[in-house]
């Protein structure tokens, strides 16, 4: 099961920049989900949940359908489904499947009579195929003829005002995957000896801490680590990008550490999320594999804060390729696979809060005790 969560709009703390786009027919909706995804699903279930009246449209996820067709993953499918817009208290369900008759059909039941046994109200059910839209509750020929309605999204109004708002829609997840891709050829090259240079360098700060009595891991390379995250947030909020391989390198190496990486998630705030995406983003096409799990990790959060769900989840598949243990992705896929909203993608410390519980935490080492990890204890 691949479920896809998307809140609309960007985020905690700025409602006045949520876009506002009336629907008001079936080919409204199918025109504004792909914006809402990111991108147009096919051989998908996707779910919208709205709320009480006026009915705005809160949440939209996706599914892969089961192909071939399972009763039980349908009822899997469509259990979660329910379970996500019941936790979110969205009573209004819509439901669209995108493929032929014979995948969408089960899954569509399934999620009919989960929508029944839960008292939701069903507003919508349809199927869409070529173009054409068929509807699962319409019995009317007169609206919902047997051979479907044509629709054109291209056409819609409402795709327009999504577009103007920034929910940009590419043509397929495969699309969206595309944006997060490896540099290869002479770049892939440069960043290869720019993390072995990197690599030489963090060893050289832990043998100078070493021989000053200090904990490495924590002390000496975490300092330089925490500097390097604020040069890389400070020039992306000016608009200046950073894609030289050395700085890229050395950031990718130091975020390894726990102290560096929780350090970036603490400076991840909500305001600048546009600026913050650039940057992971960069960094993620960059970074060698044995360093990916951490800034792809810290990706999929801003990402998450800012309603692109589907970008999230791609950014979290490309962690756990890198590092399948990664706790900090898993953690983040879970609270996505919840439909938890952005609003909640809080920072979980202040960066002094961050440094002060490392410092106890290594200073319970010195004395020999269990000290505990920070209120971020990820991996």
């Amino acid at each position: 099961m691949n479920n896809t969560p998307v809140s609309p709009g960007p985020g905690p703390g700025d409602e006045s920049a949520q876009p506002r786009v009336r629907v008001s027919s079936p080919g409204d909706i199918l025109a504004v989900v792909p914006h809402l995804l990111g991108f147009h699903p096919a051989r998908s279930l996707v779910v919208v949940g709205a709320g009480r009246p006026p009915q705005r449209v809160e949440l939209a996820f996706r599914y892969d359908l089961p192909d071939p067709p399972d009763a039980a993953a349908a009822a899997e499918l469509a259990g979660h489904a329910v379970a996500v817009l019941g936790q979110r208290r969205l009573p209004t369900v819509i439901g669209i499947g995108y493929g032929p008759g014979a995948l969408v059909t089960p899954v569509a039941d399934a999620l009919a009579a989960a929508v029944r046994q839960r008292g939701m109200r069903l507003h919508e059910l349809m199927r869409v195929e070529q173009g054409r839209y068929f509807s699962y509750i319409c019995a009317n020929p007169d609206c919902c003829p047997p051979e479907g309605v044509r629709f054109d999204v291209r056409a819609s109004p409402a795709a327009a005002a999504m577009t103007v708002a920034g929910l940009v829609a590419y043509p397929d997840r495969a699309a969206l995957a595309g944006t997060l891709a490896p540099v290869t050829g002479p770049a892939a090259r440069a960043m290869q000896k720019a993390t072995t240079r990197a690599r030489a360098r963090a060893a050289k700060l832990v043998s100078l801490g070493a021989r000053g009595g200090l904990d490495p891991a924590t002390r000496l390379l975490a300092e330089t680590g925490r500097r390097a995250v604020r040069d890389f947030i400070a020039s992306y909020r000016a608009g200046r990008p950073i894609t030289a391989a050395d700085q890229v390198a050395w950031l990718s190496v130091t975020l390894a550490h726990l102290p560096v990486r929780d350090d970036a998630w603490a400076r991840m705030d909500p305001a600048h999320r546009d600026a913050h995406l650039r940057m992971w983003t960069d960094v993620v096409r960059r970074v060698r594999p044995a360093y990916l799990a951490a800034p792809a990790s810290l990706l999929a959060f801003t990402a998450w804060q800012s309603g692109e769900g589907a970008l999230a989840n791609i950014a979290l598949d490309r962690a756990l390729a890198a590092d399948p243990r990664y706790s900090l992705a898993h953690l983040l896929r879970d609270i996505l696979d919840a439909g938890v909203p952005p609003s909640e993608a809080r920072l979980p410390m202040t960066p002094q809060q961050v440094a002060d519980s490392y410092s106890v935490a290594s200073a319970a080492r010195d004395l020999g005790t269990s000290g505990g990890k920070p209120g971020s204890t990820a991996r």
